[in-house]
């Protein structure tokens, strides 16, 4: 890192202790608080009308000629040059043997209880082409130093895109260029990476979220307004807010204190330009992040769609494929579908979506974690279908445990389908179909309190969710429940699924409806009649129960 001396602007305090200013003996008659001023250019002149030249941030030099004996020059003088923007106005008041002229003294003396910026007496004769050439040499050596800088900074985070660094790394980089703590959030004010420098972590976090609720947004780098001015940086695509940069330490100008040698020990310019490029770095990661893994996706996707068409590549080529999307051989593979609950609403499809990117970034951080290779891809909407290789046939339920107790985002809930088990990894690609089933089946479960479901857990569920497609289970559904059905009688329906729900116990079912028992039968024979047959054999009850499940299962 460049010295923040050399970094930071010239000012007035460092033009005044340049050796051919500091030889005339300068004064501070007015201004102390203001002596850190940066100076942007040296500017000799005697006249007030040359203010008009002026642009700002100039040091002035005088001899004062032509206003040292009248006070009311002297005071419009400093006037209209501090009117133009003057850092500072240096005097020279010597008489013509070089000595110190008291009367022009005492004027400018008098003048400067009313000077509102710098005012600086020199008493000795000064050669103020010396100063100029000092003080612009100084210029130029602080903006080589500048565009140095400059051309490091640019280096450095040029090599950190290159390299694909991480955003811990470019937080940490950042903080070391600054040298000062510097926090990575997300829009909700958590903190994604942090690098404290030499500050307490525990102090530089602590009420984070609390406090940064209170700073302002901005859409630049720069100081917003709020309870702590931070230095800050957006991150993200225009219109696209993906969180912010802070360097919280970096005062504003206005914090700066003003009396040290080196007030701020930093320049404001140039924790700008960092900031600003490291906050461009953050959103270059995080898009090439982004790009990598949609890639990733679709390369996943395409594989597993390949491995389930009619005509599949050859085993060993599905099996070189699949290794080189990450997957590791193994001695079997399980077919997994993970099925989002609540179902997925066809008028939401980009929320759909997007949970289930977010399983899918859960299942690549939890492999990474777990050092366990998957295959995942998206199934169909609402659905991620999981290739799980195993070392061997029995840590498949082990296995199954970890994935589904690790893999899993906030605010939405997973049903795990598991298919057959397989040694070729064709044969289980195949089997996802049947996980499908079991997910999408057991996601109609009223009770479910396993962390993952096979065939022999969904039972008849399982079956009719198999056979939901075959007309002629859907003929058997409709001629039992026909008169409920056409036109459709909801009141009925759940009537009778209160009724097979208590096996037919009237006085609990009763009880369950709060209804009287009489007014109970007189309801259930009114259903017969409809339906055309008694309850009271096992038989037909099994049958409604089985076409009022069909019913549950595949009404649209």
């Amino acid at each position: 890192m460049l010295s923040p001396t050399a970094q930071r602007p010239l000012t007035v305090r460092d033009t005044l202790a340049l050796p051919p200013l500091a030889a005339g003996a300068p004064e501070v008659l007015a201004g102390d608080a203001e002596l850190d001023r940066p100076v942007r250019w040296v500017h000799i002149a005697e006249e007030a009308d040359t203010s008009s030249l002026l642009e700002g941030g100039e040091l002035v030099l005088t001899t004062g000629l032509a206003f040292r004996r009248s006070p009311e020059l002297t005071a419009a003088f400093l006037a209209r040059f501090h009117a133009a923007g003057a850092a500072a106005v240096v005097v020279e008041l010597v008489d013509d043997d070089g000595a110190p002229d008291s009367a022009a003294i005492d004027v400018l003396r008098a003048a400067a209880q009313s000077a509102a910026a710098p005012l600086v007496l020199l008493s000795r004769r000064t050669r103020f082409v010396q100063v100029t050439e000092a003080a612009h040499r100084a210029l130029m050596d602080r903006q080589v130093v500048r565009l140095e800088r400059a051309r490091q900074v640019h280096e450095v985070f040029t090599a950190l895109g290159l390299e694909n660094a991480a955003e811990g790394d470019i937080v940490t980089t950042t903080a070391e260029l600054l040298g000062s703590p510097v926090v990575f959030e997300d829009p909700a004010h958590l903190v994604l990476s942090y690098a404290a420098q030499q500050e307490n972590p525990t102090r530089l976090l602590d009420g984070w979220a609390e406090r940064s609720r209170f700073v302002g947004y901005l859409n630049q780098t720069g100081f917003a307004a709020g309870g702590e001015r931070w230095l800050q940086t957006p991150v993200g695509l225009k219109g696209q807010r993906w969180g912010r940069l802070v360097a919280p330490a970096v005062a504003p100008p206005a914090d700066t204190a003003a009396a040290s040698e080196e007030p701020a020990g930093w320049d404001l310019a140039d924790a700008l330009q960092v900031l600003e490029r490291a906050g461009q770095a953050l959103t270059m990661a995080r898009m090439a992040g982004r790009d990598r893994r949609e890639l990733l996706f679709q390369a996943r996707a395409g594989l597993v769609q390949d491995l389930r068409q009619a005509s599949p590549p050859s085993e060993e080529e599905a099996l070189a494929r699949a290794g080189a999307l990450g997957l590791t051989s193994a001695a079997a593979y399980v077919p997994v579908v993970a099925r989002q609950d609540g179902g997925t609403d066809p008028s939401d499809a980009t929320a759909v979506q997007l949970r289930e990117r977010a399983f899918l970034d859960a299942l690549q951080d939890w492999s990474r974690q777990e050092r366990q290779s998957i295959l995942s891809a998206s199934l169909r909407a609402g659905s991620v279908a999981i290739l799980l290789p195993l070392a061997a046939l029995e840590l498949e339920d082990s296995t199954l445990h970890r994935l589904t107790a690790g893999a899993k985002t906030p605010g939405v809930a997973w049903t795990f389908g598991v298919g057959k088990a397989d040694r070729s990894l064709l044969r289980a690609a195949r089997g996802l179909d049947d996980a499908d089933q079991v997910a999408e089946t057991a996601a109609t479960l009223g009770s479910r309190n396993r962390p993952f479901y096979r065939f022999g857990d969904v039972r008849l569920r399982g079956l009719l969710s198999l056979l939901g497609g075959d007309p002629r289970v859907r003929s058997f559904a409709q001629a039992e429940l026909g008169p409920l059905l056409e036109p459709l009688d909801k009141e009925g329906l759940a009537l009778l699924s209160a009724y097979l729900d208590h096996a037919g116990n009237m006085s609990a079912l009763s009880r369950a409806q709060n209804i009287s028992r009489q007014a109970l039968y007189a309801r259930i024979r009114r259903l017969e009649d409809r339906l055309g047959f008694s309850f009271d054999s096992a038989e037909s009850r099994t049958s409604l129960s089985v076409a009022l499940l069909w019913h549950r299962l595949h009404r649209d």
